[in-house]
């Protein structure tokens, strides 16, 4: 009988998953601990980037609507944050899973293929992760040009500067920005060490731990930060 070569893959890739989720298992703290420091360190350096743009950016005027802050909480303002933080989480998660099918999958299915298809799949996986390792650069630095333009007017308009009101959204930001950071810090040190076959499972992973995170910074976000930012304005 004559097997599919998808087949093998997915069997493949099923099984380095469930190996590698059980290895984790024993030692958790090992695996996570790696993952959150680095989305830890990435979510300062955006935050400080975010700070420098703030302070050379020249406020645009426009006045802003800051739940908690100058407008009431509303349970839209909840959805808002959710399905924003979703859609961000979900496009780390995908990287993940990028990673993991260009390092590990599209290897092992060229190695049964011949000609032109082969070759098709052994540029695919290096382009994939360049890829990824692109988009991700131009998102970082896109949040901190848009965050950072934004922070200056918002400050204007609570007549403060850029420095207190960040301090003021820490509670919420940090947690919330190593939460987002979760699979990509993954991937970053799995391709490192050229742990393809583990990215899906660290998608599992990653995912699971920044939802629940991402559920308690979004109350956090409309209900702690803006008193912390009211008693460090007035």
């Amino acid at each position: 009988m004559k097997v599919n070569v998808n087949d093998l893959v997915l069997v493949q890739g099923m099984k380095d998953t469930k190996v590698t989720l059980a290895r984790w298992n024993q030692a958790p703290f090992k695996a996570v601990g790696p993952w959150a420091l680095l989305s830890l360190a990435v979510a300062l350096s955006l935050l400080a980037s975010v700070y420098a743009v703030a302070r050379l950016s020249t406020p645009d005027g426009v006045m802003y609507v800051v739940p908690g802050l100058t407008g009431p909480v509303r349970f839209g303002d909840w959805v808002h944050i959710m399905i924003r933080n979703g859609l961000v989480l979900s496009l780390h998660a995908l990287a993940c899973v990028a990673g993991f099918i260009a390092g590990s999958s599209l290897p092992l299915s060229a190695s049964s293929r011949t000609g032109f298809s082969r070759w098709v799949h052994e540029k695919a996986g290096p382009l994939a992760i360049a890829f990824v390792m692109c988009a991700t650069a131009f998102s970082l630095c896109t949040q901190a040009y848009v965050l950072g333009g934004t922070s200056a007017s918002l400050a204007e308009q609570l007549g403060t500067t850029p420095g207190i009101m960040l301090i003021g959204l820490l509670p919420h930001a940090i947690p919330e920005l190593t939460a987002l950071f979760l699979p990509l810090a993954a991937w970053t040190l799995a391709s490192r060490k050229g742990r393809w076959s583990e990215l899906l499972a660290a998608t599992v992973v990653t995912t699971a731990i920044a939802i629940p995170v991402l559920i308690l910074t979004s109350m956090i976000e409309l209900f702690v930060s803006p008193e912390l930012t009211r008693a460090l304005i007035f």
